[in-house]
């Protein structure tokens, strides 16, 4: 049997995609709308910037924006863990998201404390 071959960039399109099914479930208030705003482009904009890297013009152009995936990414857990106290309804789906942001903000630890090294 041949493994599933990964794809990172696919991965991260389908978690922004899930990031947006958690926030259609949320209730639009006063607490709710710029937790729902600030999540929805931190987590929806690691993907974009991933598929920009691997565009990269340079060097440089693609360091830039992996810095600007884990800073997206380490964003994002931030507002997954408001999310989850303004709508505890919601506390377990933004637990699992968490989690795996968290394992993307290592991965681009990871890449970022590589291309320092060069």
């Amino acid at each position: 049997m041949k493994d599933k071959e990964y794809n990172l960039e696919e991965d991260l399109e389908k978690f922004g995609e899930r990031i947006i099914d958690l926030l259609k479930k949320v209730p639009k208030n006063t607490i709710t709308i710029p937790i729902i705003n600030k999540l929805v482009k931190s987590g929806t904009s690691i993907g974009a910037n991933y598929m920009e890297a691997n565009g990269a013009s340079s060097k440089r152009d693609f360091k830039n924006k992996i810095y600007i995936c884990k800073k997206e990414t380490m964003e994002t857990k931030h507002w997954l863990r408001m999310l989850a106290k303004a709508y505890e309804k919601v506390q377990e789906e933004c637990r699992e998201l968490w989690q795996e942001a968290h394992g993307y903000a290592k991965l681009f630890s990871k890449i970022t404390g590589t291309l320092n090294k060069k």
